[in-house]
């Protein structure tokens, strides 16, 4: 009996022993898993599916070969064709560009001096089935059903890798095509080189969105090339070098020895010889580079944690964090050089150079959340921003491949760089930067000698003047701020001032902000709140008065006052969520989605529009209507954003409201509070320290707060500080069904 006391109780021993031990090494949960990068691939999203790292040069991606407005991305999840797999990709923009070096692998030869104009005209294009096609962080597989070929595509920072696995006995050849572009995008010139017998490099030069867009491109193959047909311009070309405007080539590879061809690619704005220096050397080893993508990713999606039981806020969340970390993009090669627009080659020295800024988007959410999780990367941006300005000075609006688009309005690199001092980002000079931006603003380019001039924009001599008077006007309080930090007094109030543009365009009468004429008096006529006409002959874009009255974020006291009272303007608030979602005119901006009354959440403009409720002493507003776009405007489909992804920005929005915060005013360095729909979400801020956000109670029910607490201490605002976050500790909300109209009324909130 003893004996079998004495097993017992070894037996118990052992288990306790083992299950201390588990709960001394809980299972780390791999973030990557809830990843689906098909999301935003439907619908008006035009993201990509293909394979790429954090901020990564390279993003080799699937091509539908589609040229139109939800092909802009190269690949939309409404299609089942496959051109070819190219190597930079652009993530929800509303532009198509990009899509460069196209390569293709096919079981047959086929003839490619056929001019390619459209997809139709390809013969080595393939169906494909999502049936058979997988993505994940760093990694794309699909099944090309007329080939028999299973690709397989991942990356490192500046080297892609394909991994073609053939049918037995099948002809093993791949095509490279530098001809093909779809949307804006059109060769201008190219060539190719075969250099040995596993080399082949060139180049492509095209116009388009990027209007001066130089890619150097260098390849190696795992098997030796054992024939190859080269092209330019729809003539066959004997030899080893084809050049022209249109280039393509068919390499030939041996099928005896395995079914399996590997590639690797590496890319260079500024010559072949900075192609090869960017390329990998250390052979074809894919599924290392894959499970080192993988942990990159997962090292970037940790820096935010959230916990909860509804697997979907998961995907919803990670996906959003995913798609917040593929732009910008690594621009500068491995021995720091790159090109401008002007062909000159710059010289990274102690950053890496970025591009792909579509500013007039991310400065809103992405380029704050980047501050959270990124912020060794800010000031790199910040450097590139500046190194764009050298060549014309004039900060950037929208670069693209080291272009300068001057796509959408506003100089919203401003606060960009204001935000980074003011919250302590150090590694740029911050003298230059102010006189970048002092310079920006006191130019006479794109309406800001009207600007100048009058004190707004008049309606006839600008289009879409109300949005970049409304812009100006942000973008001057900016520059006020960084005047004040840098103890330049005229400066501040001069700008200050200045910023205080639009209360010329205030309408009291009707309460939205209107076209004004040049006599500083008469008012556009006739006028419809609800008209929207597409980027011409209007006062606002990509919008209506609805959606552009509310962009006040740096004074949104004064702009209560111009209201009238809180009321009227939480009155007015709410009615823009509730108002009809007719929008009226014949050329109406398909920008305009995602609505909710004539709130408009596929479109940036109202991104801030539902925490302005915390300014009027109404946060529990704010709680509910920023908790009903969360659960509206995003969901685990294709379709899962309600507009374009924008570089990050629609993600930014999800990622940063969920976890209960919004940068209202990104240069404020404070952040609104919402409504946080995780149970706990933690914020790595040092390798040392987090900043843990709890949210007791919350459920679809339980989205106001009732109470808070930060590091044990009552909490009664609803803002708080970037600077506070910085510092770490635990801010505790309990959440209810009902509001809490006391909670977060304070007047001496720091906003």
């Amino acid at each position: 009996m003893k004996q079998i006391i004495l097993l017992l109780l070894s037996f118990i021993f052992i288990t306790s022993c083992n299950q201390t031990s588990v709960k001394k090494s809980p299972k780390m949960d791999v973030v990557n898993t809830h990843v689906n990068p098909f999301i935003g691939t439907g619908g008006h999203g035009h993201t990509y599916p293909g394979a790429t790292v954090p901020f990564g040069m390279l993003q080799v991606s699937p091509l539908n070969g589609i040229t139109d407005w939800d092909w802009c991305s190269g690949y939309h999840y409404s299609d089942s064709i496959a051109v070819g797999f190219s190597h930079l990709s652009l993530s929800g923009t509303g532009i198509g560009d990009l899509a460069d070096v196209i390569f293709m692998p096919v079981n047959k030869e086929v003839d490619i001096t056929v001019t390619p104009k459209n997809r139709d005209s390809l013969n080595y294009k393939s169906a494909y089935s999502h049936n058979n096609e997988t993505a994940s962080p760093g990694y794309y597989q699909v099944y090309l059903e007329d080939h028999d070929i299973n690709v397989e595509l991942t990356t490192a920072l500046r080297t892609a890798y394909h991994k073609y696995t053939f049918k037995t006995n099948d002809p093993q050849t791949v095509v490279v095509d530098l001809g093909f572009g779809i949307n804006w995008d059109k060769a201008t010139e190219s060539s190719i080189t075969v250099e040995d017998d596993y080399t082949i490099s060139g180049y492509r030069f095209s116009t388009g969105w990027a209007k001066n867009q130089k890619v150097f491109f260098v390849a190696q193959f795992s098997k030796p090339i054992t024939k190859h047909n080269l092209v330019s311009d729809s003539q066959t070309i004997e030899g080893l070098i084809a050049k022209g405007e249109k280039t393509a080539t068919q390499l030939f590879f041996d099928s005896k020895e395995d079914t399996e061809l590997y590639a690797k690619v590496a890319l260079s704005s500024v010559s072949v010889a900075n192609a090869k220096d960017n390329l990998e050397t250390d052979g074809f080893k894919f599924e290392d580079v894959k499970l080192a993508a993988e942990n990159t990713w997962n090292a970037a999606l940790s820096k935010i944690k959230v916990e909860t039981p509804i697997d979907s806020l998961k995907t919803i969340f990670y996906t959003a964090m995913y798609h917040t970390q593929l732009a910008p993009v690594t621009f500068s090669d491995k021995n720091g050089q790159f090109r401008k627009e002007n062909d000159s080659i710059e010289t990274a020295t102690n950053y890496t150079a970025y591009s792909t800024l579509s500013l007039w988007d991310t400065f809103r959410a992405e380029h704050p959340l980047l501050t959270l999780i990124a912020p060794d990367k800010v000031s790199d941006i910040t450097n590139s921003m500046l190194a764009y300005y050298d060549t014309k000075k004039i900060l950037p609006v929208w670069t693209l491949y080291g272009n300068e688009t001057n796509t959408m309005t506003g100089y919203h690199s401003i606060p960009v760089i204001v935000e980074a001092y003011l919250k302590g980002i150090d590694g740029f000079d911050a003298e230059k930067a102010y006189e970048a931006m002092k310079t920006t603003m006191m130019q006479d380019e794109r309406g800001l000698k009207f600007y100048k001039e009058f004190g707004y924009i008049p309606y006839e001599l600008l289009d879409e003047s109300v949005t970049i008077t409304l812009e100006y006007a942000y973008n001057d309080w900016c520059v006020a701020q960084m005047a004040k930090a840098l103890g330049k007094t005229e400066d501040y109030n001069y700008f200050l001032n200045r910023s205080k543009a639009y209360q010329y365009l205030f309408d009291p009468e009707t309460g939205f902000m209107r076209g004004k004429a040049e006599d500083g008096k008469s008012w556009h006529t006739p006028f419809d709140p609800k008209y929207s006409n597409h980027r011409e002959h209007t006062d606002y874009t990509e919008g209506n008065a609805w959606q552009h009255s509310w962009f006040v974020p740096h004074n949104v006291e004064d702009f209560i006052t111009l209201h009238g009272s809180n009321e009227v303007f939480t009155g007015r608030l709410e009615q823009l969520f509730t108002e009809s979602s007719e929008i009226t005119g014949t050329n109406t901006s398909a920008d305009i989605s995602g609505l909710i009354g004539q709130y408009a959440h596929g479109n940036e403009p109202s991104h801030h529009i539902a925490y302005m409720f915390n300014a009027a002493n109404k946060p529990w507003r704010t709680q509910y209507w920023s908790r009903h776009i969360l659960d509206t405007q995003y969901n685990t489909t294709p379709n899962g954003l309600s507009g374009n992804e924008d570089c990050g920005q629609m993600s930014a929005w999800y990622a940063l409201s969920s976890i209960g915060l919004y940068p209202m005013n990104p240069a404020s360095t404070v952040y609104e509070i919402g409504s946080p729909i995780f149970e706990k979400a933690t914020l790595s801020i040092s390798e040392d320290k987090t900043f843990v956000i709890e949210a007791e109670h919350v459920s679809a029910q339980n989205i106001y707060i009732q109470s808070a607490t930060l590091n044990g201490e009552l909490f009664n605002q609803s803002s708080i500080s970037h600077e506070t976050i910085k510092h770490g500790g635990t801010l505790h909300f309990v959440m209810g069904d009902t509001p809490n109209k006391s909670w977060g009324i304070n007047k001496n909130n720091k906003r």
